[in-house]
């Protein structure tokens, strides 16, 4: 059964991005690495982020799970350390405890380009992980786009989240929830793709050295094909609301129009059988 939905699934931005983030840097090596052979290579890279503010993600990516601790007693007008003759004035407990989430370690797979002959990095692949789109992950993942850049390395954002700020921000940017952005190595300007939630995932031309011709990557058709593979309706409530945040009124309702017209559409089949 494929996704109902003509692009990204926004159901696949929860606690399954994991699994979706690395499948599709997967499919995207897979597509990719017989069209730019024998000059390329592509790879899988994997690099370690410190999730350091993990609260944000309790209930959406990682489980749901918060312990509280309310203090049983509290000090009351007739404790005789209150009394109005005291002279010790006692310190107000807190009513409550919250516990300090440890950091979450984060593994983060990127897709690379490589020249065959130099080993050196021609384009880098980065799929947008929640980490890299808030703080303080945010920062360090910047500084990398510039580091990119300096280096004349072309840059492929893919940004399949709604939640978070994206890295690269612009006045004249859409108000889109999905985004895929192209930085080549030395231009002056970024190639943007907004895409709608009624979209489906554009083709996009993945840059290498000149005078090699970029060549395409069909997002649309490796996000279908790992939902397929993976079987991700199984894991998926399509009767609940998606992970946050909440979608826009005018989405929310072509949404629920699209998901009507699947049960509609699965129960006429199930009567027929």
């Amino acid at each position: 059964m494929p996704s109902p939905f003509p692009g990204m699934d926004p159901y696949l931005e929860g606690y399954l991005w994991v699994d979706v983030h690395n499948a599709l840097a997967n499919k995207i090596r897979q597509q990719l690495a017989p069209k730019i052979q024998p000059n390329y290579t592509v790879r899988l890279e994997v690099y370690l982020v410190q999730d350091t503010a993990p609260e944000s993600e309790i209930g959406i990516l990682y489980p749901d799970v918060e312990v509280l601790r309310q203090k049983s007693t509290l000090p009351t007008a007739t404790d005789s350390s209150l009394n109005r003759g005291s002279s010790q004035l006692l310190v107000t407990p807190a009513p409550l405890t919250l516990p300090l989430l440890p950091p979450v370690e984060v593994r983060i797979v990127t897709v690379e380009i490589r020249d065959r002959a130099s080993n050196t990095l021609v384009t880098s692949i980065e799929i947008l992980s929640p980490v890299n789109k808030r703080e303080p992950g945010i920062i360090p993942y910047r500084q990398k786009r510039q580091r990119l850049y300096q280096a004349n390395v072309n840059l492929l954002e893919i940004d399949l989240l709604r939640r978070g700020t994206r890295p690269f921000v612009h006045p004249r940017l859409p108000a889109v929830p999905y985004l895929v952005t192209l930085t080549r190595a030395q231009a002056l300007e970024v190639e943007v793709w907004p895409i709608a939630l009624q979209d489906p995932l554009p083709v996009i031309p993945v840059p290498l050295r000149s005078p090699d011709t970029d060549v395409p990557l069909d997002l649309e058709s490796a996000l279908r094909d790992i939902y397929d593979e993976a079987f991700y309706q199984l894991s998926i409530d399509y009767c609940e609301e998606p992970p946050k945040p909440a979608l826009p009124e005018a989405d929310l309702a072509w949404m629920e129009a699209l998901l009507a017209a699947l049960r509609a559409e699965t129960l006429k089949q199930r009567e027929g059988s």
